[in-house]
């Protein structure tokens, strides 16, 4: 049962929505199941870098304010370019020719860069993943961190598969206007996630 509380405990770090799960639906209804698993396979990546990190107590050094005003900044672009690609190119999906838009590789980049450009994500592992490791080393000691850890992981991975799983399986079932509404709305969502981080990263420069 422990070890279920810690897979359950990374599938719902993994659930909430934000720019990742934004870009899994846009990438999975447009491309299908392996496209939509590449960009959360990409943002697992990202977020091993920062269970490590911490694990490690390198992450420390993000308490520079150069740094994290950076951060802001770049992660603001990346979503805001991002989200204007994806409304750009709605109304240019078609079942027949979208299939093979985005490489895998390229999804798999998109989800990684955009976690691993993220301040909200470097704060909310540092924070959640953080005190987790707090109470179960002193709960059971540091020799159960890695296994635990590992627990967090699989149920992130869960998540990805459900997700990639979910968006290819309502693609067969939804007409292409559904499709290009749902791919601008992903859009103006990582557009509004990237004007916060870009006045946060501003915001940080100046005041």
């Amino acid at each position: 049962m422990i070890f279920l509380s810690y897979v359950i405990l990374g599938l719902t770090l993994a659930a909430p929505i934000g720019p990742v799960n934004a870009a899994r639906l846009d990438k999975g209804l447009k491309n299908g199941f392996w496209h939509a698993w590449a960009v959360g396979a990409g943002s697992m990546i990202a977020d091993a870098i920062f269970m490590l990190s911490v694990y490690l107590g390198v992450v420390h050094f993000l308490d520079n304010p150069m740094i994290q005003t950076f951060l802001w900044l770049f992660g603001g672009f990346i979503l805001i370019y991002s989200g204007i690609e994806s409304i750009a190119g709605a109304n240019k999906f078609s079942f027949n020719n979208d299939r093979n838009s985005d490489s895998i590789f390229k999804c798999f980049m998109y989800g990684f860069i955009m976690s691993i450009s993220s301040p909200l994500s470097i704060l909310f592992w540092l924070g959640i993943y953080g005190s987790v490791l707090a109470k179960t080393a002193a709960s059971f000691g540091k020799g159960e961190l890695l296994l635990y850890s590992t627990m967090i992981f699989i149920g992130l991975t869960l998540w990805d598969i459900f997700v990639a799983s979910l968006t290819s399986t309502f693609r067969k079932f939804l007409s292409i206007k559904y499709i290009i509404f749902t791919s601008i709305l992903s859009g103006i969502s990582l557009v509004g996630f990237g004007i916060y981080f870009g006045y946060q990263g501003i915001k940080a420069l100046f005041f």
